[in-house]
């Protein structure tokens, strides 16, 4: 209902433009044509829609036109309505789980992908929480500029390799937000690698999930590098202005109501502190000018969270409340184990086993008579096809 309303409501709009765009009101006509109310759905429907909420479109009117469908009619309507979340009997949602006895916890690790896409479509994106951000330049030379590089590059790219250019730069603009912010380290290695050295919280998924002993695609890899010197050398993604937060939007951390969302670029949500802590004012932290050296073989393996306390279940860290006995997930880790050759081939194996056993054809090499194959492009991809091949060493930035 909310989404028909914000389709439909806002200026005043003619007769015809209703009856124009009758389709937004599908889901209230299939359910008043079911109705057993005074009048029934013709070719005046939008007309009649208008009559009856006085053209306000405001909760009170949507249940003034409501209110002439019979139990069965409304409840037709609301099954068939894209933006509504249906709940048993209108009781409050996770109900089912609920324990009066203790708070309640803010986790949301169980909802499918499509689930948390909706949810996270239903958080009002706040446009008046924009705020300008200054642009920032490198002052260092090489060493430390290539250490530097070097970071925003791997942060661009194993969050956002295939992202559109201005998600890959409002990523790289919250590793910059956050260098400039107090809340956390003020280098560009220390902000990507902050916390990765620990078992759990790493900033940055990919510092701590084995994602980087996979080589990169050369020319994905150069086209985040250049997005990420662009950015040391003073560019500003405006669109995110002083956000230090982001995550995709297939999932729902705990975090994300309790910050200000600003946008969404890409498959990427973006958010800033509320209040004072997320104005320009407050990005008063200066770069260290010291880069600290990552070792990157350390980072390439999966951390695994040990000790007595803690419990290693699927890949989360779980604890039990010395003071309530509840059990609760304190921290997801880094990915699985990395597969080996000897892995794979013995999965292939299997599968061919499988097949075999099922009589399932084996794909063919070439398509069919009358099927014609196409090309899969990826984003960002240039017309010539790279080899992969790890990147090259970023080349020292020219004297000013």
């Amino acid at each position: 209902m909310h989404r028909l309303r914000t389709l439909i409501s806002g200026k005043t709009r003619a007769v015809a433009t209703f009856a124009a765009g009758l389709g937004a009101l599908a889901v209230l006509s299939l359910g008043l044509s079911a109705s057993a109310g005074p009048w029934s759905f013709g070719r005046d429907d939008a007309a009649k829609i208008v009559e009856t909420t006085r053209g306000d479109f405001s909760d009170a009117g949507l249940r003034r036109l409501t209110a002439r469908m019979d139990p069965a009619a409304a409840a037709l309507a609301a099954r068939h309505d894209p933006a509504a979340r249906p709940q048993p009997w209108g009781l409050t949602p996770g109900w089912e789980t609920l324990d009066l006895r203790y708070r309640p916890k803010l986790e949301f690790q169980t909802l499918g992908a499509l689930e948390a896409q909706k949810l996270n479509a239903s958080i009002p994106t706040v446009r008046g929480l924009l705020r300008a951000v200054q642009p920032f330049y490198l002052p260092v030379a090489a060493p430390e500029y290539n250490r530097a590089l070097r970071c925003l590059t791997q942060a661009v790219y194993y969050e956002a390799a295939l992202e559109p250019t201005d998600g890959q730069q409002a990523v790289a603009q919250v590793v910059l937000n956050r260098l400039r912010d107090p809340n956390y380290p003020n280098t560009v290695c220390g902000v990507v690698y902050e916390g990765a050295e620990r078992v759990t919280g790493c900033q940055f998924s990919f510092t701590c999930d084995g994602s980087l002993a996979r080589a990169p695609v050369t020319w994905a890899w150069r086209r985040s590098e250049s997005v990420a010197r662009a950015a040391l050398n003073g560019y500003v993604a405006r669109q995110v202005g002083t956000a230090t937060h982001y995550h995709a939007d297939y999932v729902l951390p705990y975090w994300s109501p309790t910050l200000g969302k600003i946008t969404q670029i890409g498959a990427h949500i973006f958010y800033r502190w509320r209040g004072a802590a997320g104005e320009s004012a407050a990005f008063t932290d200066r770069y260290a000018g010291r880069e600290p050296n990552i070792n990157e073989a350390l980072f390439s393996r999966p951390r695994v969270a040990r000790g007595k306390d803690a419990l290693v279940q699927a890949g989360a860290v779980e604890v039990v409340s010395p003071e309530t006995g509840q059990t609760r997930v304190i921290a997801t880790l880094g990915g699985r184990r990395q597969p080996t050759k000897d892995d794979i081939a013995a999965i292939n194996a299997r599968l061919r086993e499988f097949e075999e056993s099922q009589g399932l054809a084996r794909p063919r090499a070439t398509p069919p008579p009358g099927v014609t194959p196409m090309a899969v492009t990826e984003i960002g991809r240039p017309p010539a096809r790279a080899e992969q091949a790890a990147p090259p060493e970023p080349e020292t930035p020219p004297a000013k």
